[in-house]
């Protein structure tokens, strides 16, 4: 397994590892996504005491899609096995549990910078600019091993803010090198639209809004996905192959097919081939 690889494989979820924080610290509200009202710090109705969701399997058929496509970047292992050494909020006084719930959000984030930093280094494109990347990911690394104290102190936006400036240059040496017509359309307003085999080679989609758009048979090779908002995108047959900063949590919220050709960096999900 090559380095990125492995460090790749460290910002997965593990489930067996963490205290089902997901399942606590987050609120989520009675929509599409969620089938009930949850206040944050309260455990969920389906957590099991062993910290597993009762429901796992059935997630989307009872109401849950929004669980189905949550993945924390591996932060609720580090949270549950370092940040708290193992110590579970259900074992101390509610000011414990309070913390770790809080932290949490803190760790996801930083999580999330370092998931990006590290297919950053993946880029041959982006070369000039991987020593600065590395840095980045080395100190975004040491921030994540805080103490609880040092993590409650960070102020994550103003590092997000950082690290933003290197993968934007990231993004604009990548797309630089891409075949196509390298189209703006970061935060663009695109909820259902029809962009059957559009040619988005080399998009700039940096926090565009395609929920419920059609991108069937669209070449997306070398865009930059990074935030764009996925949530019931219809992917089938579409060339994603190349597209860069896109995440499991995005393509879990989209819609697809055995066609859909993918990055390496993420993983065909399961309700795909399932027809759901």
């Amino acid at each position: 397994m090559s380095e990125h690889m492995a460090d790749r494989a460290a910002l997965r979820g593990d489930c067996a590892r963490c205290f089902g924080l997901c399942c606590v610290a987050l609120p989520f509200a009675a929509s599409a996504d969620f089938a009930k009202d949850k206040k944050a710090g309260t455990p969920c109705p389906n957590l099991q005491g062993d910290h597993r969701c009762g429901i796992h399997a059935r997630l989307r058929q009872q109401g849950y899609t929004g669980c189905a496509v949550y993945d924390c970047f591996g932060a609720g292992q580090r949270v549950s096995q370092v940040t708290f050494g193992g110590r579970d909020w259900r074992s101390g006084p509610p000011e414990h549990a309070r913390r770790m719930f809080d932290l949490f959000p803190v760790v996801r984030q930083l999580h999330e910078l370092l998931w990006y930093l590290t297919e950053a280094l993946t880029l041959p494109a982006a070369r000039p600019v991987h020593a600065d990347l590395r840095r980045a990911r080395l100190r975004t690394e040491r921030l994540a091993d805080g103490t609880p104290e040092e993590l409650a102190a960070l102020d994550v936006a103003a590092h997000r803010q950082e690290v933003n400036v290197l993968l934007l240059r990231t993004s604009e040496l990548v797309r630089a090198g891409t075949r196509g017509r390298k189209k703006n359309r970061r935060g663009a307003d695109l909820m259902g639209a029809r962009l059957k085999g559009a040619d988005l080679r080399g998009a700039d989609l940096r926090g565009a809004l395609l929920i419920a758009a059609d991108l069937t048979g669209a070449d997306l090779r070398g865009a930059d996905l990074i935030g764009a908002d996925l949530r019931d995108t219809d992917l089938t047959d579409a060339d994603l192959t190349g597209a860069f900063f896109l995440t499991q949590p995005q393509l879990n919220a989209a819609r697809g097919s055995a066609g859909t050709r993918l990055p390496e960096s993420v993983a065909r999900p399961a309700h795909w081939t399932a027809g759901r």
